[in-house]
This record gives C-alpha cells, sequence and structure tokens, in this order.
C-alpha cells in the first residue's frame, strides 16, 4: 500500500532549467501549466489572442547602439529549431536600443524578420554542405570586429556550431566562452557540473553555446529583417583569404550511390511490398531515381529481397526525407520503421490501406503501371538534361 502511494507521487526535479520566453523567465514544473508549466510558459502565449501583425521590435526611428549577434547553420535553406532558438535568445535579451544580428553560413529561405533578426548576413557558399572551418571562423571573427556584438548565441548542437565556437574560443578572439548552457536570462546563465547533479551560475559570456529548449522560439514580435548584401559581400571575401592561406586543401565531397549506402543513413528510399510482381522495373526505377531500395517483410519473406533490406520494427528504423512505397499494405510494425520519414508517398490499389492513412500523398493506382509511367517520365527527363 506505501509503494503503491509512493509510486504515484510524481517527482519533480528542482533544480531542471527554465526557459525564457516574450514574458521573462519561466520555470518548468512537470504536470502544470500556465506561468510555470510544463512547456516552460508557452501555454500562457498560446492562450493569448491572436494578432493580425506583430508589431516590430525595433521602431523605425530606433538608433542602435548596441548589437547581439546569433550565428547559425542552415539545410536547404532552412534553420532548424535549435538554430532559431539561438536567434530567439538574442531577440528576447536585446533592448530597444540594441540590434539583433544573424550571421548565416549557407543559403537562408526563412523569414529574417520572423525569426527576430534586424539584419541578415548570408554566407551560402558555406554551410553543412562544404567543410570549411577555419573559413567560417575567419568570417565570424571578421563580423565580430564588425559589429563588436556584447554577445554571441551559437547552438550547441554538437556538430557545426559546437565546433565554431569552441574554435572562437580557442582562438582568443572572445573575452569568455560558456558552453553546455542550459539556462539564461539578462541577469546570467546556467550550466550542468557533476555530471548534472549541479546548477552552476555566472553572469553572461561574451560567446554562449546553447543547449536546445532553452528558449522559446516563438517571438511576439518581428525583426526589421533587412539582408546586409554588402557586409555579407566583404566578409566572404575575408573569409575566402582565410581559406587560401589554410594548410587545409578540401578535397569536395565524394557522392556514394545510393544503392550502397545503409538505409538509416538514406535520405530518399523507394520500397516495394507484395503488391509489386515485377522486381527487375522496380530496381530500375531506383537506380534512375537514385534512391535506396527497401522492402516490407512480406516482400523479403518471398525471396524478392535481401533481409538487410527489410524496413520496420523487426528490420531497419528509417528517417529519410522522401519515402515512396509501392504496394506496401502498411503493417504497425512497418509503419513502426517509418515513423521518422518526413515525406511518406503511398501506392496502392486499397484505398483503406494503414500506409494510404500514414502517406502525405496517396496514390490508389497499380503498382506495375505507375512505375513503368514514372520510369518513363524520369528518363526522358534525364535525356532533356543531357541534350541541355
Amino acid at each position: 500500500m506505501d509503494m503503491a502511494i509512493q509510486n504515484s507521487v510524481r517527482r519533480i526535479n528542482p533544480r531542471r532549467p527554465f526557459s525564457i520566453n516574450a514574458d521573462g523567465v519561466k520555470r518548468i514544473v512537470l504536470g502544470q501549466l500556465g506561468d510555470s508549466g510544463g512547456d516552460g510558459g508557452q501555454a500562457a502565449l498560446q492562450s493569448q489572442p491572436h494578432q493580425a501583425a506583430k508589431p516590430v521590435r525595433l521602431a523605425a526611428d530606433a538608433v542602435t547602439t548596441g548589437c547581439l549577434l546569433a550565428v547559425a547553420h542552415s539545410d536547404r535553406g532552412a534553420l532548424d529549431e535549435h538554430a532559431r532558438q539561438a536567434v530567439a535568445a538574442a531577440a528576447l535579451l536585446a533592448d530597444g536600443a540594441t540590434e539583433v544580428a544573424l550571421l548565416v553560413f549557407g543559403g537562408l529561405d526563412d523569414d529574417a524578420a520572423a525569426l527576430g533578426a534586424d539584419r541578415c548576413v548570408v554566407l551560402p557558399q558555406y554551410g553543412n554542405h562544404a567543410f570549411a572551418p577555419e573559413a567560417e571562423l575567419a568570417a565570424l571573427q571578421a563580423l565580430m570586429e564588425t559589429l563588436l556584438p556584447a554577445h554571441v548565441f551559437i547552438p550547441d548542437d554538437g556538430v557545426t556550431g559546437s565546433d565554431l565556437g569552441r574554435r572562437l574560443g580557442a582562438a582568443g578572439t572572445a573575452a569568455s566562452v560558456a558552453t553546455h548552457v542550459v539556462e539564461i536570462s539578462k541577469c546570467g546563465l546556467a550550466v550542468y557540473r557533476q555530471q548534472g547533479s549541479m546548477l552552476a551560475r555566472r553572469s553572461l559570456a561574451q560567446v554562449v553555446l546553447l543547449e536546445t529548449d532553452v528558449v522559446d522560439a516563438r517571438l511576439p514580435f518581428l525583426g526589421r529583417g533587412q539582408v546586409a548584401g554588402e557586409l555579407s559581400a566583404a566578409i566572404g571575401v575575408k573569409a575566402e583569404a582565410a581559406t587560401s592561406s589554410s594548410p587545409f586543401l578540401d578535397l569536395g565531397s565524394k557522392t556514394m550511390a545510393a544503392s550502397q549506402m545503409e538505409l538509416d543513413e538514406a535520405d530518399f528510399i523507394v520500397s516495394a511490398g507484395n503488391g509489386v510482381d515485377d522486381v527487375a522495373l522496380f530496381k530500375s526505377l531506383a537506380n534512375a531515381l537514385d534512391a535506396a531500395v527497401g522492402a516490407s517483410r512480406v516482400a523479403v519473406d518471398d525471396g524478392k529481397f535481401q533481409r538487410d533490406k527489410q524496413i520496420g520494427a523487426t528490420g531497419k528504423t528509417v528517417s529519410a526525407s522522401a519515402y515512396l512505397a509501392f504496394g506496401i499494405s502498411g503493417a504497425v510494425q512497418h509503419l513502426q520503421g517509418i515513423k521518422d520519414c518526413r515525406h511518406v508517398i503511398a501506392v496502392n490499389l486499397d484505398a483503406s490501406a494503414p500506409m494510404i492513412k500514414r502517406a502525405d500523398l496517396s496514390i490508389i493506382g497499380d503498382a506495375q503501371e505507375l512505375m513503368t509511367a514514372l520510369l518513363d517520365q524520369v528518363r526522358q527527363a534525364r535525356s532533356m538534361e543531357g541534350a541541355s
């Protein structure tokens, strides 16, 4: 009886970090909502009446006397949630006389104003598609010398952002660097110490590497969203100069055939089920689309594909950007294996199949007929590209 009562009590970590949003710092408490809600105060923002147009944080005639800088790497022109939070941190901590600048390595298709940035420096020649750490460091150092930001916010994502922030600290450009930051406010920041058993607090460092979910990226205001084209070009020139004097030579990326990739690493997968009778046609289509080949458990059990091509709970779990399924009804185990796929396209004769309900785009029709038509279209498009 005592054990049952004890197990029913929800334990709350008193040292759990808080998140900062437009209303200020909100402590996270499990199981509650509102000002101290389990969403870090996000429910309070959701309950506010919808505004037709968000106000711009800086007035049109405001004279800026300071700067906060956010740094992010884009993926296909978009910032992920962690990077958005880093920009939001700068926007939320900035006052009415402080400009929020955003340095993006890679292209940027997102609305810079909605991100909270007042001025944007975009370097599309760098980013996740190119390995140029020294050039990125030189670009960041040059921008810091130009804008003289009081603080620089970088997502501590364990990859490009973390590497750039630590390179900046090792170069001696920044007066102070704080990594793995789990709390932040205008008063200071906090990080975990002693294997997460203690929160150590300190004043704001010049360079802040933020953990995820420290800041609510949904802002109730807009930035000016100005793209600094001339400044971007000037910073790019300085970065190129650093690359030319680098002792390292980037030989570029080596493209691997999709058929040689592991399914859990593939970005585009074409998968076959029991409804695919012409395996040769299916593989020809996969080669033409340059996609990895997957299969359902039934197709593997029938001997049409090797066991390492099986996708599902008893096979591979995939997270492809595009998953094209031919003749797969969608058993629970298979749906579990594709739960992390971004876009799912299903082709099936049964309109009530679970895969059809799971798919973002469903095509009700014969798999063989669609594969033949699609293969013809792909080959025609390839021939036109080669002719041009």
